[in-house]
């Protein structure tokens, strides 16, 4: 994307390093947003003093609508798709 132009999702502008970009499954950012959340419940007397709001709502959306919960499912199921279904 040229300097002059400004990024804009709702028009699908998106910068550069976006468009080799691989997305996530709801399930893989359930594992990562669990794990940072254990990190701020680690690092803080009043682990919700950490946590946002959005970052909260965030974790509880990915986690409702994750279709796999173990995390050698969510390996499994990657590898399907990046390594045996081309």
């Amino acid at each position: 994307m040229s300097g002059e132009e400004e990024e804009n999702a709702a028009e699908l502008k998106i910068g550069d390093e976006f468009l080799k970009a691989k997305c996530l499954m709801n399930c893989e950012v359930a594992l990562i947003l669990e794990h940072k959340y254990e990190q701020l419940q680690q690092t803080s007397d009043d682990p919700m003093n950490q946590v946002s709001q959005v970052f909260e709502k965030s974790l509880q959306y990915v986690k409702r609508f994750s279709r796999y919960k173990n995390p050698d499912a969510v390996r499994q199921v990657r590898d399907y798709w990046h390594f045996g279904n081309r």
